[in-house]
């Protein structure tokens, strides 16, 4: 039996730092380690690092090439010795949405705005955040000398040393200030953004390396933790994930770039050199999570409970936006209930959220298929939140598509891992790791005709909290 070649894929995720050991023949896991992060929107980016050096403990030294994938649009803001002037302001901090309203009207408007960068600027893109940081701490901007995105940081700190800091196309989409078409920096959209020049990381092309590790180990270039996701997957054109995490996101992969100038999807790069269109939602798990926790029940439980309800549960509608929310765009939103009756249920409660959840990710998917124009060939279901027999039962219908069920995994880490492969082997694309077994589900004939009067009450009450920007 010859020697294996190990490569390790880090997913810094909001949450935790994940590490893979994996096969590079065939994508086996060998090993995972994980490292949780302090809970917040702003966080000292230091403690990324400590959580990556506990995870890779005993892994690092194993492995041939390392790739880093991680949260998408942190501001990591260094001062000239490379020290952060700040606590990082992660993508789900809102304080900056009124600057980001400022950039997108000094951009010309909306439309401008997503054929400069891909885009319309919202509260979770770094540049909104560099301007905020530019109006509220002048003085802590003005130390700023070089900006970089949470898997950059993390990645420079595994380098060797010497090594300039880098970042690939995928994640520099998501800071409003790469040309994402072209996948080229737009320094001077940088500079207005914090009111002087600033040094930005160098842009790694996909399936290359970029340096390497302290340990001599091949370092790619990483990426934002949704197009490591595609890449862990294997995704396709025609195909589209909706993932249910901390955000919900409906993305795909197309060969041509989006810029949708109502601002709802947003035109990302991806890993692999084409484009990754997303819609995202600030609440898609943490809608249960309350629910569960308002109910003092586990999740198993709201779904039983959910499902022991009736299709609009008892006219009991949820605009969940406890959070704010970014499609639709309202930062400032809270959440909103209406239909409560003196004969509402816990059941009807449970219901709810599940149903709540579920079209606000259905209608992500319509707007994405709308921008791209192409109907899903599949539609792949992620996360957690997909563990609930209700959010199983109920997803084929209010999505409107049957449901693949892929098996469970750390699909951001296996992205990186898959990535690290790619530049370790040299080869025009990644290698070609076998997909376990999918379970795919499919609406029964009561749930999918009742799926429209639900998709429409949900809309309704949406429609008249605010409208949709």
């Amino acid at each position: 039996m010859g020697l294996v070649t190990l490569v390790m894929g880090i997913d810094s995720s909001t949450q935790s730092t994940k590490a893979v050991l994996v096969d590079a023949a065939d994508g086996r896991v060998v090993d995972a380690r994980s490292a949780p992060h302090p809970v917040g929107t702003e966080v000292d980016p230091r403690a990324w690092l400590a959580a990556v050096d506990r995870a890779t403990d005993g892994l690092l030294e194993l492995a041939d090439a390392v790739a880093v994938g991680g949260q998408q649009h942190g501001m990591v803001a260094l001062d000239e010795d490379g020290q952060p002037v700040r606590d990082a302001l992660l993508w789900n901090d809102t304080r900056s949405a009124g600057t980001a309203a400022d950039l997108v009207a000094e951009m010309g408007g909306p439309q401008a705005c997503a054929d400069a960068v891909g885009s319309v600027l919202v509260a979770s893109f770094t540049a909104s955040k560099l301007r905020w940081l530019r109006d509220h701490e002048p003085a802590a901007a003005a130390r700023v000398r070089r900006v970089l995105l949470p898997h950059d940081y993390v990645s420079l700190h595994l380098a060797a040393a010497g090594t300039e800091p880098f970042t690939d196309r995928g994640d520099a989409s998501g800071t409003g200030y790469l040309d994402t078409a072209a996948g080229t920096w737009r320094p001077d959209l940088a500079a207005a953004a914090l009111g002087h020049e600033v040094d930005l990381p160098r842009l790694v092309a996909p399936g290359t390396a970029a340096g390497t590790t302290r340990t001599g180990a091949l370092l790619a270039g990483g990426t934002g933790d949704n197009m490591a996701a595609a890449l862990g997957m294997g995704l396709e054109v025609g195909d589209v994930l909706v993932s249910l995490g901390t955000s919900g996101v409906a993305s795909c992969i197309s060969a041509t770039p989006v810029a949708d100038g109502s601002g709802v999807v947003t035109g990302f790069a991806d890993a692999a050199g084409g484009f990754l269109p997303m819609v995202t939602t600030m609440n898609a798990a943490r809608i249960l999570d309350l629910q569960a926790a308002w109910l003092g029940v586990d999740h198993d439980e709201l779904g039983r409970l959910a499902l022991s309800s009736t299709p609009g549960a008892g006219g009991v509608r949820i605009s969940p936006y406890y959070g704010g929310e970014r499609s639709p765009n309202r930062p400032a939103a809270t959440g909103t209930w209406s239909g409560l009756r003196d004969t509402t249920t816990r059941a009807d409660l449970a219901r709810a959220a599940v149903e709540a959840l579920l079209c606000s990710l259905a209608e992500a998917v319509e707007r994405l298929v709308a921008e791209t124009g192409r109907q899903p060939a599949r539609v792949l279901m992620v996360g957690g939140a997909t563990r609930n027999p209700a959010v199983q039962a109920l997803a084929p219908a209010l999505l409107g598509h049957d449901v693949s069920l892929p098996p469970a995994g750390e699909y951001v880490a296996l992205g990186a891992a898959r990535q690290a492969a790619w530049a370790l082997a040299g080869t025009d694309g990644p290698p070609s790791w076998a997909a376990g077994p999918t379970t795919v589900l499919t609406a029964d004939a009561a749930a999918r005709d009742a799926a429209p009067a639900v998709r429409a009450a949900y809309a309704d009450l949406r429609e008249r909290t605010a409208p949709w920007s």
